[in-house]
């Protein structure tokens, strides 16, 4: 057994029996008397574990108090040390969406913790996470206040006075709503807000950082299904919700198609590739905003065959892009 085997075993014996021998440990773990006393140190400096010898017992036990603190105990769950590789891993692409620090704030002694079970030093652990990189490109920072006011407000379900400003060229009206947070979105390197607005008596998606203002309420919140929020704010392309729904209809080159196949553009996408190795792909959208800006991205490699309207609104804009160029 690897090393956190041995500490969650440690811990298992000495709670179910309360004190335990250093022989009934040694029989246990199959180890040296010099790796079982190196675990049982660091157990006590490296994780604040409360385990004392009680020289009366002849043994092990669990303390009531622990350098100032009542009723510390081990921790309840422990992991294999791929596990705790692949935690580290998902703690620095955690960071890389983390909005000055703030989950980092709650969730950092944690990951150090983790970092202690592996016995990497402090130098270790930063050239661990260094392996790891998240490239973000165009983000938009959220203010960390509003963050996580919002954030509160998802998890306790309390209701939220804001002031948001609505984008628009010449800069948006700013608005007081009174809403019920449903849940938090990360969409492409942005924060976002579904919440049922009291003003409109309906569903809406905010940006948070188009918030200007953001109050925590006493009021409880009105509470939907994660069901009803997915049918009525998932069925758009990309961030955009409400409308009605239409279907795209792209046919991509077969140039375009041995990239683009791999990729999701709508979880319930259909698609097939023709006897010429173009792909086509068929996905719903209620705004076509979203979509053309990615039709953009394969310009030359994607034919819209429909809806007429976008179509259009995509020849029109790569006519626009020409005119640019003379």
């Amino acid at each position: 057994m690897d090393r956190t085997e041995r500490f969650y075993k440690i811990e298992m014996l000495i709670r179910h029996r309360e004190c335990v021998s250093f022989a009934t440990l040694l029989e246990a773990l199959e180890v040296s008397p010099a790796t079982l006393k190196r675990d049982l140190q660091y157990l006590r400096e490296r994780m604040d574990a409360p385990i004392e010898y009680d020289a009366l017992a002849n043994g092990y036990r669990l303390v009531q108090q622990w350098k100032g603190q009542a009723q510390h105990e081990l921790p309840g769950v422990w992991f294999s040390e791929k596990e705790l590789h692949a935690l580290l891993t998902m703690h620095q692409l955690l960071s890389g969406l983390d909005e000055d620090g703030i989950l980092a704030r709650h969730l950092q002694p944690m990951f150090d913790k983790l970092t202690g079970m592996l016995g990497n030093d402090p130098a270790e652990a930063r050239e661990l996470t260094r392996r790891i990189k998240l490239i973000n490109t165009a983000r938009r920072r959220a203010p960390s206040a509003f963050f996580e006011t919002v954030g509160s407000a998802v998890v306790k379900r309390q209701r939220l006075k804001l002031r948001y400003r609505k984008r628009a060229v010449g800069g948006g009206e700013a608005s007081e709503r009174e809403v019920s947070p449903q849940r938090l979105v990360h969409y492409r390197n942005t924060w976002y807000l579904d919440a049922w607005c009291h003003r409109s008596e309906g569903l809406r998606r905010f940006a948070l950082d188009a918030m200007e203002a953001a109050e925590l309420l006493d009021a409880k919140a009105r509470t939907l299904s994660v069901k009803q929020l997915e049918e009525e704010l998932d069925r758009g392309y990309g961030i955009f919700a409400g409308g009605q729904e239409q279907r795209a209809e792209l046919v991509f080159s077969a140039e375009a198609a041995a990239w683009v196949s791999r990729e999701e553009w709508h979880p319930q996408q259909q698609s097939e590739w023709l006897p010429d190795g173009r792909w086509r792909l068929q996905l719903p959208f209620v705004d076509a905003t979203e979509l053309l800006m990615d039709l953009w991205r394969h310009a030359g490699q994607v034919e819209v065959l429909a809806p007429p309207a976008l179509r259009e609104a995509y020849a029109r804009r790569l006519r626009e892009a020409v005119a640019r160029l003379s």
